[in-house]
């Protein structure tokens, strides 16, 4: 179905749930942003009050990345708009970097948070690493002008990023069926929200037609 005879509720339903996925995560990075303005000082906040800088700039960056990003994965508005596509990928990538980096800077700067074990940690390094991986090889991807190869790379980056909107239900589940969580069950929670995102991207590239893996124009991210 081209994008000209794709019904538009169909045309906007991928942005609109990557949107809606994006919503909690921001909603509570803008409410943190609030209190260090106001000089709030919460008890889950208290850690981020004497260095915001790091905080600061993933919030801002995460929200650009999280929010562009819910739009450039619909082929049909690739197609309708490749201008604005273009333009906006040049905010998507930097943000999305100074996304990761800072939050690697968060993880080695900061103290741990309530039930925030060793293997959080690791697992934060770990993902946190291969978001920038993931992004600086679409950027080399596109810089060769292999489309394909780099809208994979950016689906990927893109899934891990919004982790954070995936473990809010992850952990949802739990505390409903389980209770709270303690320091293993807060790093399989937050675990299974990456893993989740990247075994949907996984599953989506792999459903792609073999026509538009071979069509560099059709993939372009």
């Amino acid at each position: 179905m081209s994008s000209s005879t794709t019904p538009a509720k169909v045309r906007w339903l991928i942005p609109g749930l990557l949107f809606a996925l994006t919503a909690v995560p921001i909603a509570a990075g803008v409410a943190r942003l609030i209190w260090l303005a106001n000089g709030t000082i919460r008890p889950d906040s208290a850690r981020f009050a004497a260095t915001p800088v790091p905080l600061v700039m993933h919030i801002v960056s995460i929200i650009i990345f999280g929010v562009l990003g819910a739009f450039m994965f619909t082929p049909s508005l690739r197609a309708r708009w490749p201008h604005w596509h273009r333009i906006a990928g040049r905010l998507l990538a930097p943000a999305g970097l100074v996304a990761a980096f800072t939050g690697l800077w968060m993880t080695l700067l900061y103290s741990p948070g309530v039930n925030d074990g060793q293997i959080l940690f690791a697992l934060r390094l770990f993902f946190g690493s291969g978001m920038a991986v993931s992004l600086l090889l679409g950027l080399d991807a596109v810089s060769r002008k292999a489309f394909a190869e780099h809208g994979a790379w950016m689906l990927r980056a893109y899934a891990i990023g919004m982790g954070a909107g995936t473990q809010v239900f992850t952990t949802a589940v739990w505390l409903l069926l389980i209770g709270p969580t303690h320091e293993m069950s807060r790093a399989a929670t937050m675990g299974a929200g990456w893993v989740i995102n990247l075994a949907l991207a996984e599953w989506i590239l792999a459903r792609r037609p073999a026509a538009s893996k071979l069509n560099p124009v059709s993939n372009q991210t």
